[in-house]
């Protein structure tokens, strides 16, 4: 028994930080995420043409992206700002806006709020560092990436659905991305203070979440309610 218990034990030491997601490996699949949530949103609700967009293999989908080189050369300056704030732990939301390009009210407001998991699982040393040293009572088991594809997999059926249930946007429409960071963050000299960028007359569906073990993302859609 003695010798069992010692062999589950190295098996644990050894295997444990080959499925615990760390903060790098988390801020990295958080920001992943961003990247086909917003180009899916974009699709799916006609801001840019279909044509400017191809299918690549992601999650277990077919995922469309922009081919527009300004749009794809702005995500990936944005994004990679998002990674610094993540990994910082100075991002509570990012927001993407959809407003008339006729008016500029906005129409819809797709909110990716970001916090902390309260177990701590998966951050560097975290659970591994408990169980190395004889605390890991009540630890639960570290989150598998596979799990979190699973749960991000889910989202992004959700919003690709979303035209079943979200008014038609018969105006043309721009986008805006908005991000909420702590007062003591570090923004760029091209990043300016906005406004919530609201909807009016609102109703909102809460859509699903999901959880690295390191960052937890929830994601609703709001948008503007339509006149009886």
């Amino acid at each position: 028994m003695a010798t069992a218990t010692a062999l589950a034990s190295s098996r644990l030491a050894t295997t444990s930080p080959a499925t615990t997601i760390t903060l790098k490996g988390s801020t990295a699949l958080v920001t992943e995420f961003f990247h086909y949530a917003v180009n899916s949103v974009l699709f799916q609700r006609g801001i840019y043409p279909p044509e400017t967009f191809t299918r690549v293999a992601k999650y277990g989908l077919t995922m469309l992206v922009t081919t527009e080189a300004a749009l794809t050369d702005y995500l990936s300056a944005t994004l990679g700002q998002v990674a610094e704030w993540l990994g910082r732990g100075e991002l509570q939301a990012l927001v993407l806006a959809v407003a008339s390009v006729e008016t500029g009210a906005v129409v819809e407001r797709w909110v990716f709020d970001v916090e902390a998991s309260d177990d701590g699982e998966g951050k560097e040393g975290g659970a591994t560092a408990a169980a190395a040293s004889g605390g890991g009572g009540g630890i639960k088991a570290p989150k598998e990436e596979k799990a979190v594809t699973a749960e991000i997999q889910a989202i992004i059926r959700q919003i690709t659905a979303s035209i079943t249930f979200l008014p038609l946007l018969e105006d043309a429409c721009t986008f805006d991305l908005i991000f909420y960071v702590s007062a003591a963050a570090a923004t760029p000299d091209e990043c300016e203070e906005s406004g919530g960028r609201c909807v009016v007359n609102a109703q909102q569906v809460q859509l699903r979440s999901f959880d690295t073990g390191v960052h937890r993302v929830h994601t609703l859609v709001a948008y503007a309610r339509q006149e009886e």
